[in-house]
């Protein structure tokens, strides 16, 4: 692991990168004029809030299951440019930032596990990034189902 000096070091970061993100989605949230936009942005901070969970029993000794496979990834994130936030933003667009978010977070935990040394923390990491790519992958078929539709 090339800037961390210990695996609690990496697991701190990691922790504090969920914290980060579980902090704009209700910040995002608390902006929102729409219910049910605001209750989707909650949805998302509460999954982070998990990964920090996950991420602290780690910390703690306990291992974290790998996904039995890898999670399809339609690509609409590659593809999308994330809109500022705004209080009137669109669905479309809380999509977009969200799906670029998760995309983010995907890469950073596939460089955190190619960092690591430790076999199980890889594998931690390795867990997790498939987990932000299933959250990724629900974002983009929303967007597929409520955005991308024909007229």
């Amino acid at each position: 692991m090339s800037k961390f000096s210990s695996v609690d070091e990496v697991l701190d970061f990691a922790i504090s990168r969920e914290e980060e993100a579980a902090a704009f989605y209700l910040q995002m949230a608390q902006r929102m004029e729409k219910p049910w936009m605001k209750k989707a942005l909650e949805e998302f901070a509460n999954q982070e809030l998990e990964h920090k969970d996950k991420l602290m029993a780690v910390k703690q000794g306990k291992a974290l299951a790998p996904l039995a496979e890898k999670v399809t990834d339609l690509k609409i994130a590659d593809y999308v440019v994330a809109a500022p936030v705004s209080p009137d933003m669109s669905y479309a667009d809380a999509l977009t930032v969200a799906m670029q978010r998760e995309k983010k977070s995907f890469l950073l935990y596939n460089r955190l596990a190619d960092s690591c040394d430790d076999s199980a923390l890889k594998s931690t990491f390795e867990a997790l990034a498939q987990e932000e790519a299933k959250h990724k992958l629900w974002l983009e078929v929303e967007y597929d189902d409520k955005v991308l539709v024909e007229d």
